[in-house]
């Protein structure tokens, strides 16, 4: 059910992330208590690690591992899982990047056989020697990168979340070897736990070395992560971008950490959370009482955004909409959408801005339209008498220009990373496109302290800067949208779906403006979430985490499948990445994107289908895809489970007829059992 208080909890575990001293802060009882934190993740990380290697159809025996082991704790939840690998009969080779070592952390991997490298002169390494010059680290180093490079598996526990700003020293340079030396990732869009099949493969203990972990940024050089096993709670660098995209399929362990007094600093969009503002038809609903929003979007030049943001409105759930444009504009836009109302009337929320030139363009000044959206935002100075009772409105593209100098709370600006730019630069200092998409969160910041706007900034990952209930900042981000979402137009469309979920939050909004920016992200989310039905894809922005539960462990490797193995049982004909697609596509799936979250209201326990197949990215993109008889389309990509929960078999081979993999849930596998059971789900592939 949608407001099942456990499945909100979980909801709230996957998609919070607290600031690194926070999270310090929440494990400091724990570790006075005595609870074992650093071998909880050791053995979170191991068998994260385990998974990787049989999905690469590497078997434990031959499996070579390189630690990169910096000296904290991060260092040594590292070593006790490269200690636990070693075990396991893998040829484990740990890289001191500094110049100490866990000390215990070391014992155990001395203890299983593990080779160690030093790589700084001047470190203290009991039972390993440094290197006795600047020519022997230089040859280390190099002997310790061909090491690497060969490996299957590289585990990254350099920094942790104590880093502040870039890689220094050692570490950097084993970053720009071996990962980026800096920029945003360019590697190919792929779904959840897919990877192009190159070794080596890189599990990140915590977070990537190299991240921003409080702000996303990638300052320095950084090694791009498969997998990250990251602790306790999330941090705020798997959620925004461009940081996150470099973490790879998440796997979140819990150490029931206590967050009821901690803020977080950041909130991803669920599909929970965005079923839970868009608003259901009443008995007594008239089409104003559903919401109208009306539009001044289009121009002479551009008569096609005004279409698509029109129409992107009236199939988002609200009673009726209204357009003001020039006739060619009108004309189109009755065309595409013949219930829409042209000219003035009473709404609950504005568009404005999408396909209409900005001042550069209209150096004349004589666009009508833009001298119609320069006098409605005038209403909006937050120091003019009444800017409070107005409602909502969507400020795009060439409206940006326009603002006030102070806005009201319920303005919601929705640019790209050059349409920030520029308006930073006109009010404040000089920045450049590349620089907004390099430190998204704070540029976005910059500009709701600029305009006191709430603030959207559009990427692979959304990020919203709104308000707290305190009055300062609160930032939620979205990734449900696919990479083929960048296309013409998708920003017009986004913009009247926004426009119409302010619309069906106006009662709320006019009591609580500082809701604008949850509205904000659930017509963000909605938006992505149309676009992968649209394209068929199972990539996304950002992919809900895979929580780590030791008493679960057959449950962890089936849910940190591929997205291809679970296809290739599913009759799923498209294949995991999808297809091209254009705005207008996007909004013919927008009321079936709808759908997928109001059907969160029903019960759906008896049928397969409920809450949890609509994760964070809409719907699960670690879960099957296939037909279902309840789907609207016949094809809906949100269906039921490989493993049967009720099944059971024994794990020795005869049991398993080639259609399905068995767990016997009162039996306690050995970890032998469960290698055995991990091969013969992975070879399914």
């Amino acid at each position: 059910m949608l407001f099942d208080e456990d499945a909100e909890l979980d909801d709230e575990f996957v998609s919070t992330a607290f600031a690194s001293d926070d999270v310090r802060a929440m494990e400091k009882p724990l570790l006075d208590s005595g609870v074992p934190l650093m071998h909880m993740a050791a053995s979170a990380a191991a068998m994260s690690a385990r998974v990787m290697l049989a999905r690469a159809q590497v078997s434990p025996d031959d499996a070579r591992i390189v630690l990169l082991a910096g000296g904290g704790d991060n260092g040594g939840d590292g070593l006790f899982a490269a200690a636990e690998l070693a075990d396991q009969g893998a040829t484990v080779t740990a890289v001191a990047v500094g110049r100490s070592l866990h000390a215990e952390g070391l014992a155990a991997f001395d203890r299983a056989g593990g080779e160690v490298i030093v790589l700084d002169p001047r470190a203290e390494i009991e039972g390993h020697a440094a290197p006795a010059d600047e020519d022997e680290a230089a040859d280390l180093f190099d002997e310790a990168l061909d090491i690497a490079q060969d490996s299957h598996l590289i585990i990254d526990a350099m920094t942790g979340i104590g880093l502040q700003g870039a890689l220094r020293g050692i570490p950097a340079h084993i970053a720009e070897e071996l990962g980026r030396q800096s920029g945003l990732p360019e590697s190919m869009a792929l779904p959840s736990g897919e990877n192009l099949g190159a070794f080596p493969l890189v599990l990140a203990v915590d977070v990537p070395s190299g991240v921003g972990v409080n702000d996303g940024a990638l300052p320095g050089p950084y090694i791009p992560a498969d997998v990250t096993a990251t602790f306790g709670a999330m941090k705020p660098c798997a959620l925004l971008p461009p940081s996150a995209y470099v973490c790879g399929q998440l796997v979140l362990v819990d150490f029931d950490f206590d967050t009821a007094r901690f803020t977080p600093a950041v909130e991803a969009m669920t599909s929970r959370t965005a079923a839970q503002i868009i608003r259901l038809p009443h008995v007594a609903d008239s089409k104003y009482s559903r919401g109208v929003t009306g539009l001044i979007t289009g121009s002479q030049a551009y008569p096609g955004a005004a279409v698509l943001s029109c129409h992107a409105a009236a199939v988002s759930n609200v009673g009726m909409i209204r357009y003001r444009g020039p006739a060619r504009a009108e004309d189109l836009v009755l065309r595409e959408v013949p219930e829409a109302v042209m000219g003035g009337g009473h709404v609950q929320s504005w568009v404005v801005g999408s396909g209409v030139p900005n001042g550069e363009a209209d150096e004349h000044g004589d666009d009508a339209q833009r001298r119609e959206i320069r006098a409605l935002l005038a209403r909006y100075d937050a120091q003019t008498e009444g800017s409070a009772d107005m409602p909502p409105v969507v400020v795009d593209a060439g409206a940006l220009d326009l603002l006030p100098e102070t806005c009201a709370p319920q303005v919601l600006i929705t640019p790209h990373a050059g349409e920030l730019a520029r308006l930073i630069s006109e009010r404040d200092e000089d920045v450049t496109a590349d620089e907004v998409m390099a430190e998204p969160l704070h540029w976005a910041t910059r500009a709701w302290e600029l305009t006191g706007a709430t603030v959207l900034l559009k990427g692979a990952i959304t990020v919203i800067v709104g308000y707290d209930e305190e009055g300062g900042p609160s930032v939620i981000t979205s990734g449900s949208g696919p990479a083929w979402l960048s296309s013409a137009g998708a920003g017009d469309v986004l913009a009247g779906t926004l426009g119409a979920v302010l619309a069906q939050g106006a009662d709320t909004l006019r009591i609580m403006p500082d809701q604008v920016g949850i509205h904000a992200a659930t017509g963000a989310f909605l938006h992505g979430l149309a676009a992968q039905l649209a394209s068929e894809s199972l990539q996304t922005g950002w992919r809900r985490p895979v929580v780590y539960d030791p008493d679960s462990a057959f449950d962890f490797l089936e849910a940190m499948q591929p997205v291809s193995n679970m296809l290739a049982h599913t009759g799923y004909l498209v294949g995991s990445l999808g297809h091209p697609i254009t705005a207008k596509d996007v909004i013919g799936e927008l009321p079936h994107a709808f759908a997928l979250l109001i059907r969160m209201y029903d019960d759906h326990d008896d049928d397969g289908i409920g809450p949890d197949d609509l994760s964070g990215a809409g719907f699960n993109p670690d879960g099957p895809a296939g037909g279902d008889d309840d789907d609207p389309h016949g094809d809906d990509p949100v269906g039921g489970d490989i493993i049967d929960d009720d099944a059971v078999i024994e794990p020795d081979d005869d049991a398993d007829d080639g259609d399905g993999v068995y767990l016997d849930a009162d039996r306690d596998y050995t970890d032998e059992e469960l290698d055995a059971l991990m091969d013969r789900l992975m070879s399914r592939r």
